[in-house]
This record gives C-alpha cells, sequence and structure tokens, in this order.
C-alpha cells in the first residue's frame, strides 16, 4: 500500500495532536510530509522529532532559524520555513495528498484554499474558511476535483448521515432539517445577568470538550455554533432555516439529519475529535481512531433542548450574517475574534462580546464576495471597527 502524505496545518493545536496520534496508530497507511506551528516551538520540535517531515512552517524567520538549529543538531533533514506563503506553498505541494487544516482562524483561510485549488483531499477544521469565504472555496474544490471532508464532529456526523447523493439538493433527496447539536459549553444554565461576571478561566472550562482557549470561548458564547451554521450551508448546500440547533449537554449525539418520511438519523460517539479525524482519514474506509466504544447503559439518558436566545445572543448574529451572505460572515468572523482576543486579555466583560460583533456589523454593509481579496478587505475594515469600539472603552 502506497502510503497517504500529510500536510497538518496547525500540528501543534489539539486538532493536530489528535491527527498525529491517529496517524501514528496507522503507519503503514500514512506518512507526515510537513507540519506547522504558530507559538509552541518545543512542541513543534518534539512532533518534527518523532514523525520527521520534510517540512516544517512556522510564523517568522526567527523562529525558522531556532527550529532548524535545533533539528539540524538532532540529524534531521526537515526543511524550516516561515510565514503565511509558505503555509500556502506546503499545501499546495506536488507531494502533499492530504491536507489537515487546523489552523484557528481568519489566518487558515489562505493555506486552505491553496490546498481546494491545487485538487487535495482536505480535511477541514478551520470553519472560519468557510464562514469567510464560503462560495469562493466551494468553487475552488469543485473546478479543481478536490476532495473536502469536515472535521468538526457536527459536520462531520451529518456527513456521515446524509445520502450520497446530497449535492444534488437536500429537497431532492428528501432531507427536511439538518439538527446541529451543541453542548451549551459552561454556561448553558447560568442565569444570563450573571454572565457579566464569568472570567476567561470559566469560560475556557468547557465540561465536556479539551480545545484550545478561543475555540472554547467561542462555545461558551455559542457563537461557534452560528459559525458551525453558516459552515454546514455551504458544506450541505443548505438554506439556514434548514438548519436548527439543538442544546444536548452529554455531547453523545453529534448531529442528526431529519428526512421527510420521518427518518431522523444521527451520528453518537464519545466527545473524541479522533473519530472525526480517523474517518474523514479513511473515507470511505473506516479505521481504529483509539477511542473506546460508546457505552449507551452508563450514559442513560440523553437530553436536548432550545437554546437561550437571551443567554446566547451570538446565534442571532450568526443566522442574521447567513441570511445576508456576502461578506457579512467575514465581518462577523473578524469582529468575533477581535472581541474573543479582548475578553481573555480582560479588556472586556463577556457580555460585550455580542455587543462589538453587532457593532461591526452595523458599521460595515455586506456585499457579495468578488474574490479573496475582497474578503480579506472585508475581515481588515471590521477588524478595524471592533478596535475603535474597543480603543473608545479604554
Amino acid at each position: 500500500m502506497t502510503r497517504s502524505r500529510l500536510c497538518i496545518l496547525g500540528a501543534t493545536g489539539s486538532i493536530g495532536v489528535s491527527t498525529l496520534d491517529v496517524i501514528a496508530r496507522h503507519t503503514d497507511r500514512y506518512e507526515v510530509f510537513a507540519l506547522s506551528g504558530h507559538s509552541r516551538m518545543k512542541l513543534l520540535a518534539e512532533q518534527c522529532l518523532a514523525h520527521r517531515p520534510a517540512y516544517a512552517v512556522v510564523a517568522d524567520a526567527d523562529q525558522a532559524r531556532q527550529l532548524g538549529g535545533q533539528l539540524r543538531d538532532a540529524g534531521l533533514n526537515t526543511e524550516v520555513l516561515a510565514g503565511a506563503d509558505s503555509l500556502a506553498w506546503v499545501a499546495a505541494h506536488e507531494r502533499t495528498d492530504t491536507v489537515m487544516a487546523a489552523i484557528v482562524g481568519a489566518a487558515g483561510l489562505k493555506p486552505t484554499m491553496a490546498a481546494a485549488r491545487a485538487g487535495k483531499k482536505v480535511l477541514l477544521a478551520n470553519k472560519e474558511a468557510l464562514v469567510m469565504s464560503g462560495a469562493l472555496l466551494m468553487e475552488a474544490v469543485r473546478a479543481a476535483g478536490a476532495q473536502l471532508l469536515p472535521i468538526d464532529s457536527e459536520h462531520n456526523a451529518i456527513f456521515q448521515c446524509m445520502p450520497g447523493n446530497y449535492a444534488s439538493g437536500l429537497d431532492r433527496v428528501g432531507v427536511r432539517r439538518i439538527l446541529l447539536t451543541a453542548s451549551g459549553g459552561p454556561f448553558r444554565e447560568m442565569d444570563a445577568a450573571a454572565l457579566v461576571q464569568v472570567t476567561p478561566d470559566q469560560a475556557c472550562a468547557h465540561p465536556n470538550w479539551s480545545m484550545g482557549r478561543k475555540i472554547s470561548v467561542d462555545s461558551a458564547s455559542m457563537m461557534n455554533k452560528g459559525l458551525e451554521l453558516i459552515e454546514a450551508c455551504w458544506l450541505f448546500d443548505a438554506h439556514p432555516d434548514q438548519v436548527e440547533i439543538v442544546v444536548h449537554p452529554q455531547s453523545v449525539v453529534h448531529s442528526l439529519v431529519d428526512y421527510t418520511d420521518g427518518s431522523v438519523l444521527a451520528q453518537l460517539g464519545n466527545p473524541d475529535m479522533r473519530t472525526p479525524i480517523a474517518h474523514a482519514l479513511a473515507w470511505p474506509e473506516r479505521i481504529d481512531s483509539g477511542v473506546s466504544a460508546l457505552d449507551l447503559l452508563s450514559i442513560a439518558r440523553l437530553d436536548f433542548q432550545r437554546p437561550d436566545p437571551e443567554r446566547f445572543p451570538c446565534l442571532r448574529l450568526a443566522r442574521e450574517a447567513a441570511l445576508a451572505g456576502g461578506t457579512a460572515c467575514a465581518i462577523l468572523n473578524a469582529a468575533n475574534e477581535v472581541a474573543v482576543d479582548a475578553f481573555l486579555q480582560q479588556r472586556i466583560g463577556f457580555t460585550a462580546i455580542p455587543v462589538i460583533i453587532e457593532h461591526a456589523l452595523n458599521r460595515q454593509a455586506a456585499e457579495p464576495v468578488r474574490d479573496l481579496e475582497h474578503v480579506m478587505q472585508a475581515d481588515t475594515v471590521a477588524r478595524e471597527h471592533a478596535n475603535s469600539w474597543l480603543a473608545s472603552r479604554d
């Protein structure tokens, strides 16, 4: 068997670490061609020593010099590159077969697009690529004959529950609704008035999943679910009104698909990202992920409830952006990134996050997306609006 060569963008994040764990179980099937990391250089060096990639990509030249020296001293021939252009280059490299797109935020957009345009098998864990430029990315996938497989546990679950010909239109294949499940995060039962006082550490203490701090805050505000709604619309050619968000505290049912004949198909599993990673890596086959079998008897019950719009205003903002289309979703995403960063730095309170996002959306009219440069311009202007709001409060 010829081994598939992987480029893992965001190797030092939680998705990247889980991906390396899965492929280490199947060295006969996969080899690491390139790894990238942004700030966790010690971990990236350890990953390079363990997996011996041809390339490693870091943020800047100083990091490249330091990491390159370490690897040479250890006898590795890994070439260390720096910068955004290098990320796109390794993603589109002729020796890359599969790209794990796991860089968090807008920084992951360009290399993900490069992989799609090069016709790669793209495992999409970076939801911002679709949120910001869904039309452009899906067009690139179709034009180049790339494969786009979702890694988010919810979208991977939907993918598994969809009929094989869903791309011909949900109505035509008898799909009535997509039910996107959400844990509700750490504040799902907290009184809305009490959210003013919550700390970054409280917001990052997710009850079910181990994630980075930015994604954990998105989960606490449920903006992650709003972004996933937008992502689902692009992945499955769905209208926002066909996607319903359901709070499911146990995080066992990862999402469901409701058919017109009354059938509802669900994908269940333990809350461990190695399951969707293994599914997408091997699709259409199945491989061992290292995840333990689901014990329904110990879980005993599965609960579902509607999300509280007063507690989670980010859901409304995301749905409105999805309905507006065009650059509205890029504006939403950019303002959210600025707001979450400000919250993590304790410059603002938790409830100011949706206020900043709505401010940016109101200051910048949505336009039809022309090209990637237009998307990035909308992103930049939205960040300026968000930062001006912050500056006026400092």
